[in-house]
């Protein structure tokens, strides 16, 4: 078999693998805990993954285990109930989510008792909520593409027929870079979303 590695590097890896594995066994108790952080919506997550880390070089080829994640977050987690989007202009939304999406608005939702004006529209068992607030996000200089910006998608069963909706009412959009079939556009706020083919 050819070497991957010649033999004064397999054994320079080899030697610091045996250091990394040694910390790691004396200061944890094996299969060992190792915590991760990572940002997510602003804030810093902690998950903890178990990792049962070995490795070895034999014959100059590097042999390695895939270490296990068996550390399950479980808090109840059912579905997304809604998602939240910022508007000017609170009838020019409606005139885009219910006349041309064909959105309803949930009547069961508090619109009054909140100190800003908003509705509850349905996506089918989930909720957008319209507030008409001030929009800290620019409304220019935003990717033309609504897939590389942050967006909301909606599951949809026909990206063909809401291309010709979008198409009359002159509204613009464009496809997924993918090829899958996907619809990506803005809300009359540049608020970017897809619409995907389930």
């Amino acid at each position: 078999m050819a070497s991957l590695l010649n033999p004064s590097a397999a054994i320079s890896f080899q030697h610091k693998l045996n250091r990394c594995l040694s910390a790691l066994s004396a200061n944890t108790p094996t299969p060992s805990k190792i915590p991760h952080a990572f940002p997510g919506n602003g804030r810093c997550q902690r998950l903890n993954f178990k990792a049962k880390a070995t490795g070895s070089v034999e014959g100059s080829v590097i042999v390695k285990e895939s270490a296990s994640t068996s550390d399950k977050i479980d808090y109840g987690v059912v579905g997304m109930h809604h998602v939240g989007i910022l508007c000017e202009n609170l009838e020019r939304s409606l005139e885009f989510y219910q006349n041309i999406l064909g959105l309803e608005i949930n009547e069961a939702r508090p619109h009054d008792k909140l100190p800003y004006r908003g509705a509850w529209l349905w996506v089918g068992s989930e909720m957008i909520h319209l507030m008409e607030l001030p929009n800290p996000d620019p409304l220019t200089g935003r990717p033309e593409h609504g897939g590389r910006d942050r967006h909301a998608c909606i599951s949809i069963r026909d990206v063909s027929k809401l291309q010709a909706i979008l198409d009359k009412a002159g509204i613009p959009y464009t496809l997924s870079r993918s090829g899958r079939p996907a619809i990506f556009t803005r809300d009359p706020d540049a608020n970017a979303l897809e619409f995907t083919q389930v």
